[in-house]
This record gives structure tokens, C-alpha cells and sequence, in this order.
């Protein structure tokens, strides 16, 4: 670890308040899983089951929003119908203070794009939870209790695909949770990522292969800019990297380029889909955007 991750991670807990503070509120059947399914040409609609899990004593309350049956477009639907199909998993955790619900513009586009989403809450977790490796540890449970959803006699029994790998992708302190997962707290089930807003949480873990989208604002003063560049630098390809130009920690938030970007990448890392690997540059291409990648 280099004297300038050490430097960032390790702030006390005055510093980890404020963090906190600062990163607040822009959030807001085809029967048994066989070779990897063609990416859906067409949208779906988004339906929504919530789960109260648990990881030892800590509480996993999450939202797992899905392809349904019915019209797309719409707020995610609760209960409703899955779709026909066997999905792939792309977890999303959301920023400090935020919640799923207020993190829908990036999850329900990843649900209607034909992944399910395991969205836990973390309302009430500390940024110090991202540092200490509790908020990854979670999510891996979160994907662990997910997967197992396949079988039985749960509505989600067989549509999910548990034998390709999984998506994680997060926002801020979602996105250091994200970051903490193909570092210091490797999942190894993981093959494609998009920390957005994150900093260096550690070397990269020798155990994760997985193609990782960095999205990030050159602006940035909660989680700087400089420390994203660094945890890119360190990972192998392929990788991307997303600036938004002038951008701070919150203003692409809601951004469809980066919307698009995220999805298309999720679609090549976990579909294999070719032409949305192709789209990427298109994606992110803009007057006020670069994009760097290494595709491999």
C-alpha cells in the first residue's frame, strides 16, 4: 500500500464523521442455468421483493428488484411476476445516507436491462463500515443469500444464473464497498464491477478477475479524483475509466451517460454481449467526458 493510500484511508474518527456528512444525499422459465444466456434485445418491466437476512448479528434488510412479466417502463412493480428467463446478479450498494429507493435511476435501468439486483440497506452504516470491511463483508453475504434464491420454491427459483459470476456496482460509500470487494475483501465470485465516487481501498486481491468501470467527477472533493486514478492504475484489464470533466461527487449522479455506460458494461461482463461492449465509447462520449479503457 502506498504512503498515499495510507495517508487517505486513514483518517480518524473525527475525519469519518465528516466524510459521512459530506457524502450525503445525491441518491437519493428456462429451467436449470446452462451456457450463458443472450443479452434481452428489448427492455422489461421491474418488479420487486424485499428480504430480512443477516450476517451474524447484523441486519440485511434488501430489496431485490428483477425483470417481471408486463409493460416496461414504471416504477418497479412490488411482487409482481418474474420474467421468463435466467438473469444474471448485479448488486448495487447506494451512497451514505441514501437508501435503494433513492438510488432507483441506477438500479432500475441494470433490472429492466435483464439483471437482478440485490439492493441492500445500509441507512444507518458509517463510512467507517466501508473502511473496516464490514459493508463488503455484507455484500458478499448479500450475493451469497441471493444466489440461493435459485433453488426451492421461491418465486426467484430458477431465473437466476449461478454458475457465470456476478455483477457488484456502488456509489460513493457504495462505491468504496464496491472497490473493498476486488481489494482488501476480494469476492471472488465477482466478474464485472463499477465503483462510482470511490477511493483506494487496498491492492488489488489476487483471487478477483473481473472487468471493473471506474466512474468518477475531476471535481470531486469528498472522495478525490486523484485516489480513483490510483486504484485504476493498480487493477489489470480490461478496465475503463469514466471522468466526467468539472464533474463534483454528485453531479452525474443522474446522468445518462453514465447510466448508459454502467449498463452496457454490466451487459458485456456478465452476457458477454459484444455490441455493448462496442457502444461503450459512444456511451461515454461527450464535450465534457473522456473515457480511457483497456479492453483487452
Amino acid at each position: 500500500m502506498t504512503m498515499h493510500r495510507r495517508t487517505f484511508l486513514g483518517i480518524g474518527a473525527a475525519g469519518v464523521a465528516g466524510a459521512a456528512l459530506a457524502m450525503l444525499g445525491a441518491e437519493q422459465a428456462l429451467g436449470a442455468v446452462g451456457p450463458r444466456a443472450a443479452a434481452p434485445a428489448t427492455p422489461f418491466a421491474v418488479g420487486v421483493r424485499q428480504y430480512a437476512w443477516t450476517r451474524g448479528t447484523r441486519k440485511l434488510n434488501t430489496y431485490v428488484y428483477y425483470p417481471a412479466k408486463g409493460a416496461p417502463g414504471g416504477k418497479p412493480i412490488a411482487d409482481a411476476p418474474v420474467a421468463d428467463g435466467v438473469f444474471p446478479i448485479c448488486e448495487y450498494t447506494h451512497g451514505s445516507g441514501g437508501s435503494p429507493q433513492k438510488a432507483l435511476t441506477h438500479i432500475r435501468p441494470l433490472a429492466a436491462a435483464g439483471f437482478i439486483v440485490p439492493a441492500p440497506v445500509f441507512t444507518t452504516a458509517s463510512i467507517g463500515d466501508a473502511y473496516n470491511g464490514n459493508l463488503s463483508k455484507d455484500v458478499s453475504e448479500n450475493i451469497t443469500r441471493t444466489l440461493a434464491l435459485n433453488t426451492g420454491t421461491g418465486p426467484l427459483a430458477g431465473h437466476i444464473a449461478t454458475t457465470i459470476g456476478v455483477g457488484v456496482a456502488g456509489y460513493s460509500m457504495g462505491g468504496m464497498t464496491t472497490h473493498g470487494l476486488l481489494t482488501a475483501w476480494p469476492d471472488s465470485r465477482i466478474v464485472a464491477a463499477v465503483p462510482m465516487s470511490t477511493v483506494d481501498m487496498g491492492n488489488p486481491g489476487s483471487t478477483v478477475r473481473a472487468k471493473v468501470l471506474f466512474i468518477h467527477g475531476d471535481r470531486d472533493t469528498t472522495c478525490p479524483y486523484s485516489s480513483a486514478r490510483q486504484a485504476y492504475g493498480e487493477l489489470p484489464a480490461p478496465k475503463a475509466f469514466l471522468t466526467f470533466r468539472g464533474g463534483t461527487h454528485t453531479s452525474y449522479f443522474n446522468d445518462s451517460r453514465a447510466r448508459n455506460t454502467f449498463v452496457d458494461w454490466m451487459r458485456w461482463g456478465l452476457y458477454a454481449d459484444t455490441s455493448a461492449r462496442d457502444r461503450l465509447r459512444s456511451d461515454a462520449g461527450s464535450s465534457t467526458t473522456s473515457w480511457e479503457a483497456v479492453l483487452g
